[in-house]
């Protein structure tokens, strides 16, 4: 598990090495510094957790007060444990009203300074928390179905989560890459850490690389503070990172490999850890080949990659999601509606070239369009039951000119082929469904020439 970093500042070497001590010992990572000057350089370096700061220090161009002010500043969610030999009531509550969490006066016991180290930082977390939570309360974070792909799915997101490797995450747009990203943070030992979003294709052009690394003024101070540095501890993200533009890759390749950068008018190299995880629906190798994307970014990015399935390519999952997300937004709008049998399998037909995201937004659509308690194929948008008037005039001047027997063939095969497509080609599934032996099924099949072609046997999980 990621250790929180802690700051310990103190004109006292044998306070900072006895504080040091005990922090370490209870898992704490911790730096030092004997003045105000020190701890700004380290601060300015990357910031820590949270600050442990004497009030009074002798050599100092500040002192703990102004300190702790400067410190907020640039990051507000911070906290400062103050501490002091010659505290009074007005220097504890001017201390408070500055933002330090609490004011222990020395000499102190051990277990009172540990309990507030802790009580801080569980506060500091849950700050942040609720911060993502407000930026990303829409987004459900479960992985839905129990088809074989998105069983092996899931198997590698536990395996890749326990390294601390970058991820290089492939799939058309709308399968879920984020969701995927966040199920790789949410079961690493980063989870206490941010998940910080870079969407590049949002990402202003002009401004990209303050916004990645942020900017620091001709006094020193950080004026911005970047993706990079919000994601210290945690998981930066990088939403279709085919569309960064070809000059500030080159700059993103040092700061991926090395956890170094400078921000924008700066002169300090700054250090963070940061698990950089990427994603992109585009042809990483075509884009390379184009000069689009920086081969040396590319391979820096993707050391371990992962392959998102299209939901065409998972059809079992299809009724769990589709019920899914009619549960969680009938939850949302006080609705109780449910989903037929015949809109399930129309729905497992149908190819989604949007993905789980326009299976999610059908779902939206049909919860306002829908006043039935019992959503039916009929229900279903034309797009998805092909069921428009001029579709079925249509069909019906397709075989009204035909022999029964030719347009009982006809309509056999679409039958055959569109459950064969919801069930991926499984002969066994296919067959138990429609309610034919296996062999019957085989025997119609070849009557009426129907050879699918899903990648997979026919014969495959029977």
């Amino acid at each position: 598990m990621i250790k929180p970093e802690i700051l310990i500042v103190d004109d006292e070497k044998d306070i900072r090495e006895m504080v040091s001590l005990l922090l370490e010992d209870e898992g704490y990572s911790c730096r030092m510094a004997s003045n105000a000057e020190e701890a700004r350089k380290i601060v300015q370096e990357h910031p820590p957790a949270l600050v442990v700061l004497d009030i009074w220090m002798e050599k100092s161009d500040m002192d703990g007060l102004e300190l702790q002010k400067w410190i907020r500043q640039l990051y507000p969610n911070v906290p400062a444990i103050m501490i002091s030999g010659h505290g009074n009531i007005e220097t504890a509550v001017q201390a408070m009203k500055d933002g330090a969490y609490d004011f222990v006066e020395k000499p102190f016991k051990s277990d009172r300074l540990l309990l507030l180290v802790e009580r801080a930082l569980k506060m500091a977390a849950i700050a942040a928390e609720n911060d993502d939570l407000r930026k990303t309360i829409s987004i459900e974070t479960e992985l839905v179905g129990t088809s074989p792909q998105l069983s092996q799915l899931k198997q590698s997101i536990t395996r890749i989560a326990q390294s601390n490797s970058r991820v290089m995450i492939t799939g058309p747009a709308g399968s879920g890459k984020e969701l995927v990203a966040r199920n790789i943070h949410d079961q690493s030992e980063r989870r206490n850490g941010r998940f910080v979003l870079a969407n590049c294709a949002l990402l202003s052009p002009d401004r990209l690389t303050a916004e990645l690394f942020g900017t620091e003024g001709s006094d020193g101070r950080q004026r911005i503070v970047g993706l990079f540095e919000q994601a210290h501890g945690g998981t930066l993200y990088f939403d279709e990172i085919g569309d960064l533009p070809l000059e500030t890759q080159g700059k993103l390749v040092r700061a991926v490999q090395d956890q170094r950068f400078r921000r924008v008018g700066g002169s300090t190299e700054v250090t963070v850890d940061v698990r950089v995880i990427s994603a992109s629906n585009l042809n990483l190798q075509k884009e390379i080949e184009n000069g689009n994307l920086r081969e040396d970014l590319f391979y820096r990015l993707s050391v371990v990659p992962i392959e998102i399935p299209s939901l065409s390519q998972r059809r079992e999952d299809i009724p769990d999601l589709a019920k899914y997300f009619l549960k969680s937004m009938n939850n949302g709008q006080g609705k109780a509606k449910t989903l037929s049998a015949e809109a399930l399998a129309m729905m497992q037909v149908y190819s989604w070239p949007g993905n789980v995201t326009q299976l999610r937004n059908m779902i939206d659509w049909l919860l306002i369009m829908c006043d039935k308690d019992i959503i039916s194929d009929a229900d279903l948008p034309p797009e998805i039951s092909g069921k428009s008037s001029d579709q079925a005039a249509s069909e019906l001047d397709n075989v009204v000119g035909l022999p029964l027997k030719a347009a009982r063939e006809r309509f056999e095969t679409q039958y055959l082929l569109s459950q064969l497509s919801r069930f991926n080609g499984n002969i066994s599934k296919t067959a138990s469904f429609i309610g034919m032996e296996r062999s019957a099924l085989h025997r119609k099949m070849k009557s009426l020439d129907i050879n699918p072609d899903h990648g997979d046997s026919p014969e495959d999980g029977e």
